[in-house]
This record gives C-alpha cells, structure tokens and sequence, in this order.
C-alpha cells in the first residue's frame, strides 16, 4: 500500500504544481522552462512507474489489501458503457474538433469517467485510493483550470467535422483494442472471457 501511495503522491503532487501559478512560475524563473518541462516530465514518469507496480504488487497479494466484497456483474456493463466516452475524450484531449471544444478539458473529463468506472468494479482499499484519489485530483483541476482560465494543451485551436470524425473513430478503436485484449496485455486483467 505504501508503494502505491508514494507514487500517488509524486504523480499527483506534480500536476498540482500547474494549479498553483506562482509556484510553477517560480520554478520556471529558476530552472528555465526547458528544465521544468524535463523535471515535469521525468517525475511524472517515475510517479506513473511506481503507482504501477503499487497497484499490481497490492493486487497480486491480497492478504495487504483490504476488499470490500464483490460488486454486481451489472456494474461491469456500466463501468464498460462509461469508458467509451472516457476513451473518446481521452482522443479528443490532443485532437482538434467540436467535441474538444465542447468538453472545454476533455482530459479532466477522461479522467473523471475512466476513474468512476474503475471504482465501480473495484471494491478493495488499493482501487479506492487509486481511482479515489484521480477522481478527486480530476475534479479539483478542473476548478482550478476555470479560475486559471488554462486551456490546455492544445491551446485555443479549433476543429471542425474532420477532427470530430478522427476523435470518434480513434476513441471507439482505443476502446475496442482495450475491450478486446488491450486491457489484458497492459493491465494484466482480461475484460471479456476468452
């Protein structure tokens, strides 16, 4: 559990340094964009890596993690009904179109839908801190990034028909690859019997 934390609290905790402006300013004035950008970059990967294998040490001993029963196999159709949209935002994050305009932040939205789906089929204390804490993390961002007025990265552009088309069909491929056999090769659990 403690793995998993430590790497929550260093992913995490440098995506809060953008929430805070004088902050990552500073750190900007100090080290040069360049450097904060690689900093930025590196940490989050290290955060990314060690929550990976937390989570997946957590999951493969059960006896250091606490489970709270088993939910109703209805929830998996749910939770497999919301990630098509969380998987079409995630597209829509780096793609020009009506649909990244409309969702203002889709990333935020992906990540808000990916982290409520995986805690209604999660029913153990390692999910709830996990997916917990990125829905929390998700949710205060995207206040922050409305008073900050932060447009994300692909600034103030705009899409049309086309980059919607390309957001849909590449969204609903990432689900199907996921769906079938993409979640088992990354994540080590299958979603559909073989």
């Amino acid at each position: 559990m403690l793995l998993l934390a430590v790497g929550i609290v260093l992913f995490l905790g440098i995506h809060l340094v953008p929430t805070a402006p004088e902050l990552r300013n500073g750190l900007v004035a100090r080290f040069g964009e360049p450097a904060y950008k690689i900093g930025f970059a590196l940490l989050s990967l290290l955060g990314l890596v060690i929550i990976v294998f937390g989570y997946h040490k957590l999951q493969m001993n059960p006896g250091k993690n606490v489970f709270f029963g088993d939910p109703p196999v209805w929830l998996n159709h749910v939770a497999w009904l919301l990630m098509l949209p969380a998987m079409i935002a995630l597209v829509a994050a780096y793609v020009p179109s009506r649909i990244h305009t409309a969702l203002k932040h889709p990333m935020l939205v992906a990540i808000k839908i990916w982290a409520l789906a995986h805690l209604l089929v999660n029913w153990d204390l390692g999910s709830l801190l996990l997916f917990g804490s990125f829905l929390a993390y998700a949710v205060y961002d995207r206040i922050s990034v409305k008073k900050r007025g932060a447009t994300g990265p692909l600034g103030s552009r705009q899409g049309g028909l086309v980059g919607d088309l390309i957001v849909i069909v590449a969204g609903v491929g990432l689900y199907a690859f996921m769906l079938h056999g993409g979640h088992a090769w990354l994540i080590g659990k299958p979603l559909l019997p073989a």
